[in-house]
């Protein structure tokens, strides 16, 4: 299993076009983030997590020609604004894309999409095939997929286990029950917004303390804000098997 990640970074905090703090003035890339996703490609399938305002522009950096499925963790949008360029897949494969998301996320893509589901075959519209998803166990082709929820604040979200990998980002908390499925992971992504608490996501702290308890081989976190600190300066403080994520990563699973 390879994973690329596409975007590690939200648009949490001040807007970047007005900060001057040293992450957004930063010439290190690794301080440069896009919004949160990562690509997945394992057992001849290529997968997204999440498709934010910058999909367009990390499908190109990363040439992506072909994608099987979007998996969807929760419907804000710097997770969802780049449905619409699936459109560039359909052409390419001319069959309409499968999503994976749950009912609620699907009623918000609705509102948010409305011309994509009004029922119009208006030449060139994006053409999705929607696969509602809860709690219970679902296949993108030969893969198996287990979601994992969670809470962001109040709003319930979605993660994923596949094989020995474990993707949860926007959480605050999560129930033990769920937390089981995360258990004997090789590698767990997890979200991890700033190091001062925060009403929907998990500081750094937390992180820390749910990575512990979880025990993975190797953690990377996600989702992070420019309040955070330096790329480099943060990596120094983590534990030995826990590292800041940045764009453009790539990991190998066996």
């Amino acid at each position: 299993m390879k994973i690329t990640f596409l975007g590690t970074g939200t648009s949490q905090g001040v807007p970047v076009i007005a900060c001057r703090c040293e992450v957004c003035n930063s010439k290190n890339i690794k301080d440069k983030r896009l919004r949160t996703s990562i690509l997945i490609e394992t057992d001849g399938n290529i997968i997204v997590v999440d498709t934010g305002p910058d999909f367009r522009q990390q499908m190109l950096r990363e040439d992506v020609r072909d994608l099987d499925a979007v998996l969807f963790t929760h419907a804000h949008k710097d997770h969802v604004a780049g449905l619409d360029d699936v459109r560039s897949f359909n052409f390419i494969s001319k069959k309409p894309m499968d999503v994976f998301c749950s009912s609620q996320v699907l009623e918000s893509l609705k509102k948010e999409f409305s011309y994509i589901f009004s029922g119009v075959e208006y030449p060139g519209i994006p053409k999705v095939n929607i696969n509602i998803i809860d709690d219970s166990i679902f296949h993108v082709k030969q893969t198996k997929i287990i979601p994992i929820k969670a809470l962001h604040y109040k709003l319930p979200v979605l993660g994923f286990r596949i094989k020995n990998f474990v993707y949860l980002t926007d959480l605050n908390t999560i129930s033990e029950q769920e937390k089981e499925k995360m258990h004997d992971a090789d590698v767990i992504v997890l979200d991890s917004l700033r190091k001062e608490p925060h009403i929907s996501h998990l500081c750094l702290e937390e992180s820390l303390e749910l990575l512990k308890e979880l025990k993975p081989k190797k953690a990377y976190l996600i989702h992070i804000s420019h309040l955070m600190g330096l790329h480099d300066n943060v990596n120094k403080e983590l534990p030995e098997n826990v590292q800041l994520s940045y764009d453009g990563l790539k990991i190998n699973l066996s």
